[in-house]
């Protein structure tokens, strides 16, 4: 005799899946909304470089904000939906495995993962094409110029930026010095990064341009500025005690200012330049020299302009 009884169908329920449907659109467009507000996290973009460092962080955000919300939303519809009933204290069904699900969640993370990393090595190419950058090692008493290939394509340039513990000195071509960096709106700067003592980071976030200098060396590399105002610049990399400390103005101007600038200060006479340790070191000095030990600063570079440390910065 033969059965009557209709084996049941595979596959999801329609219920299921429209959930699981609405679930995900929800979740693409929180993440996506997510991932705009991701610029708004970010200091303001002044540079060329800027806008491909955001666009890749904003996708970074808006993938991670997906996963995210899809996890946690799943936990939290198992426990409200899916939980044992009260006093329920029996074994749950003996699942082995799940030859699909396994592969499936093996292969998306790694379809995305390659994705990120094409479009990061794509976002890297850009940005060696927009601010080349070359380390050349520097024997004693060897000029940095001497031994840099400077950039052909440089509007200006070269600026010796010189770090120290803990102060930095920006020399300009026509040997005006200051406390400050001084470029001019949308020109091509070429930079020649030294350090005199121990590792620094050349970092303004408004450029989204991070750089560690290297002893003994000197790094050749370019950046076009493209917003006007004055922009922080910090040292990233510990060098020390005071290196929190070692911070100072990118200012960036109109090509009419940046020339009058070095005209008017080509003329003044050199000064003491800002030393943010140093003030922290006489103080530690005085108070007993107490606290972790410490080298001392080197001594305030002398320069035509020490700028303004009491000036606001836009970022």
């Amino acid at each position: 005799m033969t059965s009557s009884r209709q084996s049941p169908k595979k596959g999801l329920p329609l219920r299921l899946l429209a959930v699981i449907l609405v679930s995900t659109a929800l979740d693409v467009a929180v993440s996506f909304q997510v991932s705009r507000w991701a610029y708004g996290w970010l200091p303001v973009p002044a540079s060329t470089a800027a806008p491909y460092v955001d666009d890749l962080f904003s996708l970074e955000v808006g993938i991670g904000a997906f996963v995210f919300i899809g996890c946690v939303g799943f936990i939290v519809w198992s426990l409200l939906f899916s939980r044992a009933e009260k006093y329920d204290e029996s074994d749950g069904l003996p699942i082995e495995g799940n030859t699909k699900l396994e592969i499936t969640w093996t292969v998306i993370p790694f379809v995305i993962v390659m994705a990120l990393a094409f479009y990061s090595i794509q976002v890297n190419e850009k940005l060696a094409s927009l601010g080349p950058k070359q380390k050349y090692d520097v024997a004693l008493n060897q000029a940095p110029d001497a031994v840099a290939t400077l950039d052909a394509r440089r509007d200006i340039g070269p600026i010796e930026v010189i770090s120290r513990q803990w102060s930095w000195e920006f020399v300009y071509p026509d040997g005006v010095r200051s406390s400050e960096l001084h470029l001019p709106l949308n020109q091509r700067a070429n930079f020649l990064l030294i350090s005199e003592d121990v590792l620094h980071s050349f970092y303004i976030p408004a450029f989204r341009l991070k750089q560690d200098i290297i002893p003994g060396s000197v790094i050749s590399y370019s950046i076009t500025p493209t917003r006007e105002g004055r922009f922080r610049l910090r040292d990233a990399m510990f060098s020390g005690a005071y290196f929190s400390n070692n911070q100072t103005d990118v200012i960036v101007e109109s090509e009419e200012e940046y020339a009058s600038w070095l005209t008017t200060t080509a003329k003044r006479p050199l000064v003491q330049g800002l030393s943010p340790g140093t003030a922290l070191y006489e103080k530690r000095l005085k108070d007993g020299d107490r606290g972790w030990a410490t080298v001392p600063p080197a001594p305030p570079p002398m320069v035509n302009d020490p700028g303004n440390p009491e000036a606001p910065h836009d970022a």
